[in-house]
């Protein structure tokens, strides 16, 4: 059995209208959330993850103080009340204090100090190897003191039975009057070949002395003596 309805009843025809006051109402909404105005402000703040609201805070303005200007000097002002006084007013020139004597006072000139000079003190012993003049041996060089030791030197017999040989060194000094003095052995061998080298070379003729600055100078010198056995 077929719903009859009458034209009025159907609301087909209708449908446009609903459609237009449905449209009229959400715009009403929407101008009305724009134009609301909220009374307090939030401002939201994204802290790990969590949200915080935080008000505005009103930060007072300071005011820093301005020193004030440093005074300024004032120029002194010359009086212009002037008197003038006649210069007929004695003035003693004589002033004796408590402490003053009858005793006259001596003076003594001034005499400038002499700097101090000090004096340089040379060396007690200069190196052969850097005297300014070298010591001279029978009018020669330090070679010439080589053959004349070497020719006077005699081998020790218990050193030629042992067969001990070997180079000792000796060192002495040439005095600045040229003779040879403090004769001692540096690095020695054996007993009789140190022994035989200090004898000879203790009894070398006088040297030319060695100079420096021009005057005879202590020299030490320090001699190799070799030992061989042919």
């Amino acid at each position: 059995m077929e719903t009859k309805k009458t034209n009025r009843a159907s609301l087909e025809n209708r449908r446009t209208m609903f459609l237009e006051i449905g449209l009229v109402a959400a715009l009403a909404i929407v101008l009305t959330s724009f134009e609301w105005n909220s009374s307090t402000k939030d401002v939201a703040t994204l802290v790990t993850g969590n949200t915080l609201l935080v008000d505005d805070e009103t930060v007072p303005v300071t005011q820093q103080e301005v020193p004030p200007p440093p005074e300024t000097i004032k120029e002194p002002v010359m009086s212009e009340d002037l008197q003038i006084v006649e210069n007929d007013v004695k003035i003693d020139t004589e002033f004796l204090s408590p402490d003053d004597n009858a005793t006259p006072i001596k003076i003594v000139p001034y005499i400038e100090a002499k700097p101090n000079v000090e004096e340089v003190e040379e060396e007690e012993f200069i190196p052969f190897a850097i005297v300014e003049e070298k010591p001279m041996f029978q009018g020669k060089d330090a070679n010439e003191f080589t053959k004349w030791v070497y020719g006077n030197i005699v081998y020790p017999e218990i050193a030629k039975e042992t067969g001990i040989s070997g180079r000792v060194t000796l060192q002495f000094t040439i005095d600045k009057d040229g003779s040879v003095k403090d004769v001692k052995v540096l690095r020695g061998v054996d007993s009789s070949l140190d022994n035989e080298a200090v004898r000879v070379v203790s009894k070398s003729p006088k040297w030319t002395p060695g100079k420096q600055r021009g005057k005879p100078a202590k020299v030490k010198y320090t001699f190799p003596i070799i030992f061989q056995l042919h």
